[in-house]
């Protein structure tokens, strides 16, 4: 996670991956996306390992998606900078995380969930959208120079994860924000015993071990 994120970083010194990103970029910006495929299959791995399928298959397809268009960046030896724009899309991940954690360890509602929560939509807009939208753009004015298949390819992954990232940022917003104001409670209507439902259908188990979120 730290060589993902110091992406960010990395950018402000060598802005000509953000300038020129087919061409421009430094050696060590190829070792960073390789680094980082290497994270994201790793990752996987350890999903298809403890959790089902169908548990894992939103995020085991945005991993799929990113390995798919890093590694054609490492196998070309182009586009790296704009691989490394990418993952500037990871520093939301850390606050997600920590969100998680949050909630495993039953910490919410509490002051720091709140402000994890806030941080997580801030980060998601700055770090996610943001970036999405530049890439987009930029390949649409560039696709000209571009072959066909990467345009797909890469547009295919933009669309994808930028779906996946709104919904998320809809369901954290839905969850974390709006359903936690307070409200009358309705006569006959109550929680169900030993638990509590959270954002996006994580339904936490106050009673038991099991416990199933995902981000």
């Amino acid at each position: 996670m730290e060589l993902l994120s110091s992406s960010s970083g990395r950018l402000s010194l060598y802005p000509q991956m953000a300038a020129d990103p087919i061409h421009g970029h430094p050696p060590w910006a190829l070792v960073l996306v390789a680094v980082s495929v290497g994270y994201f299959l790793a990752d996987g791995a350890d999903m298809l390992w403890n959790q089902t399928l169908g548990q894992a298959w939103e995020l085991l397809c945005h991993h799929l998606v990113v390995v798919s268009c890093l590694s054609t960046a490492i196998l070309s030896g182009h586009y790296v900078g704009f691989s490394v724009v990418s993952l500037l899309l990871e520093l939301n991940s850390t606050c997600l995380h920590l969100r998680k954690l949050l909630l495993l360890s039953r910490q919410a509602p509490s002051l720091a969930f709140s402000l994890t929560s806030w941080a997580t939509l801030a980060t998601l807009a700055l770090f996610r959208l943001v970036p999405l939208g530049w890439m987009s753009l930029w390949l649409i004015r560039q696709h000209h120079q571009v072959p066909l298949a990467l345009v797909i390819l890469g547009g295919t992954g933009l669309v994808t994860v930028g779906a996946m990232s709104i919904t998320l940022g809809v369901r954290i917003l839905v969850s974390d924000v709006l359903r936690s104001r307070p409200r009358p409670s309705i006569p006959g209507q109550k929680e169900t015993r030993g638990s509590r439902t959270c954002c996006d259908g994580e339904l936490v188990t106050r009673g038991g071990s099991t416990r199933s979120l995902k981000d």
